[in-house]
């Protein structure tokens, strides 16, 4: 194996491991760049989008693009969840500062099968995001 291919091999183990450390939370790219940055041992941009697409592609990352103005936010899943099959996975965005918030919720999934069921339609949990303000941005008062 030439150094080349040890490095990317390293920067793909370490990029595995912080996403890992952030299991459930939802990270960007420049989340992931300035993580290592941080740490001295930058990782380029184009490297972290290339590693990303193919842990998509593997299904151990899930890739969610809320609208058209943010950024692609990513999800490590694991392999466990990859093999069981795709998870339901939603998503609240507040209309103020933008925080994006990852919901699992047993009630949505009632609410989808009562659509699904009375209305004849499917809702992409991949494509689905609801709108409102956070706890912070209501305690602020800007409603």
């Amino acid at each position: 194996m030439n150094n080349k291919t040890q490095y990317k091999t390293k920067q793909r183990a370490e990029l595995t491991a912080y996403l890992m450390g952030k299991a459930g939370e939802h990270v960007t790219v420049g989340d992931i760049t300035d993580h290592f940055s941080q740490l001295g041992r930058p990782i380029g941009i184009t490297t972290v989008y290339r590693q990303l697409d193919k842990m998509v592609d593997e299904g151990i990352v899930n890739k969610y693009v809320v609208d058209g103005s943010s950024s692609a936010c990513y999800e490590y899943v694991g392999e466990e969840q990859h093999m069981e099959g795709p998870v339901s996975c939603y998503h609240c965005k507040c209309d103020k500062c933008g925080t994006l918030i990852h919901l699992h919720c047993g009630e949505i999934e009632e609410l989808l099968k009562h659509i699904e069921k009375n209305h004849s339609f499917i809702i992409n949990p991949k494509r689905t995001v609801f709108y409102g303000l956070c706890d912070a941005c209501k305690t602020r008062g800007e409603a």
